[in-house]
């Protein structure tokens, strides 16, 4: 096999305008929550990471990166970015890196990851000739990861900031050291948070150039409206220079980051387009994956819209959710179908219109919900749980029939009181 590795754009600043790259959105699930991140919102103009289009299921992938190709010969990289985390979604993960290795052997897999859990999967990546893994790094010292991550789930337990970070740090730390045993190319992303770990991130070049790190990529904060850090500004030009210039004392520096979408394609500088966008939605309609385990209710109710920030958690109310996540059970467990715009607010038949987007689906999983929706979903058939934990879980719960009442809120509001102030109405 003819890997080329000095045609990865990100990791070589001579050839970004030459060679180009193309993301796979497949990874729509996250296992930590970072306060800078928020998942919710996406447009054409909006490039940073975590944002994607839609999400493609490992078949739907393959077929969309055939189309790509055919008007993008300069692609000599296929990544996976999310919009969550390849490993929170390790088997789309690993069966899309297989499809794209036995269809195109000559291109370069790459793969961007928090690294929570990507040491139980080091050995079947180098078995792919995955060549270049990207590691996010923010902090060596858990002291300063908690102030950075909300909670952190490893295994089946949800866990705190503190000991969160905690077994985040010693999982990446873990990664990078068996990534290079194993000769891949490893660059480390170090976010640059003003107040927060600007002074620390040359620390963390020291310690990551001494487990042999291969280059370094100091991004500075995007500032997400909608995020905890929402109120701390992007770092200036002078601060991410200065943090640059001191981590170059250990490792090189990546200086050409264009911060890209989960669902990035072409040259480094080019942006989403329209027309990348369609192909995306088409695709992702393809249903050529899995056969839906039957409905035995008989009624062609497939789906569970779920009300959710992240894709994790069912931790959003009704009225407050811009976007549902729509799941679907099959044979390997609950899958992430798609996202479903919900109706605007402000219009008299805003829950009938949702009863419309939802029609297929059994039941809505929300954390909280008011009378009058919930009134109109249920009299089209959807049913309501006013519910919170994990969506695997709950979700398995519904599709199985078992009892979910371990699960059930413990206590109910009324309309409006769980919302966030958004103004979004739930009436």
């Amino acid at each position: 096999m003819n890997i080329k590795l000095d045609q990865h754009p990100c990791f070589n600043d001579k050839v970004r305008h030459k060679f180009g790259r193309i993301h796979l959105p497949v990874a729509p699930r996250c296992n930590i929550q970072c306060n800078f991140c928020d998942r919710r919102f996406d447009c054409v103009n909006e490039s940073r990471p975590g944002v994607s289009s839609g999400i493609l299921s490992p078949l739907q992938s393959l077929e969309y990166l055939k189309e790509i190709i055919t008007d993008h010969k300069n692609i000599s990289v296929v990544g996976i970015a999310g919009p969550g985390d390849p490993f929170a979604n390790e088997k789309e993960t690993l069966e899309t890196l297989r499809l794209i290795r036995n269809t195109f052997p000559e291109m370069l897999l790459c793969l961007a990851s928090n690294g929570l859990q990507v040491l139980p999967h080091v050995d079947e990546l180098k078995k792919l000739d995955v060549s270049h893994v990207t590691i996010t790094l923010n902090a060596i010292d858990p002291a300063i990861g908690s102030k950075i991550y909300s909670w952190v789930r490893y295994g089946k337990k949800v866990y705190g900031p503190e000991e969160g970070a905690a077994i985040l740090l010693e999982n990446q730390l873990a990664s990078i050291e068996a990534l290079k045993k194993a000769g891949i190319i490893v660059k480390i992303n170090s976010i640059i948070i003003p107040g927060i770990n600007d002074h620390h991130i040359p620390l963390v070049a020291e310690k990551v150039a001494s487990m042999g790190a291969d280059i370094l990529n100091c991004l500075p904060l995007y500032s997400n409206k909608e995020s905890v850090f929402s109120d701390i500004p992007e770092p200036e030009k002078e601060m991410t220079a200065r943090i640059r210039k001191e981590s170059e004392k250990f490792m090189p520096q990546m200086h050409h980051c264009t911060r890209c979408r989960a669902d990035a394609v072409g040259l480094l500088h080019e942006g989403t387009s329209d027309s990348i966008m369609k192909k995306i939605e088409k695709h992702s309609k393809i249903n050529n994956v899995y056969k839906l385990v039957p409905d035995n209710t008989g009624n062609g109710k497939n789906y569970i819209a779920v009300a959710s920030r992240e894709g994790l958690l069912i931790n959003q109310h009704l009225g407050e959710t811009v976007s549902f996540h729509i799941f679907r059970n099959t044979p390997e467990g609950i899958e992430l179908v798609e996202t479903r715009e919900a109706p605007s607010a402000g219009s008299s038949e805003r829950w009938e219109k949702l009863s419309e987007i939802l029609a297929d689906c059994r039941a809505v999983l929300v954390n909280g919900i008011g009378n009058n929706p919930k009134t109109v979903l249920e009299k089209n058939g959807i049913a309501v749980l006013v519910i919170e934990g994990l969506i695997s879980e709950a979700a398995a719960a519904v599709f199985e029939g078992r009892n979910t009442n371990h699960l059930l809120k413990r206590k109910e509001t009324a309309c409006g009181e769980e919302c966030t102030g958004t103004a979004m109405g739930c009436s």
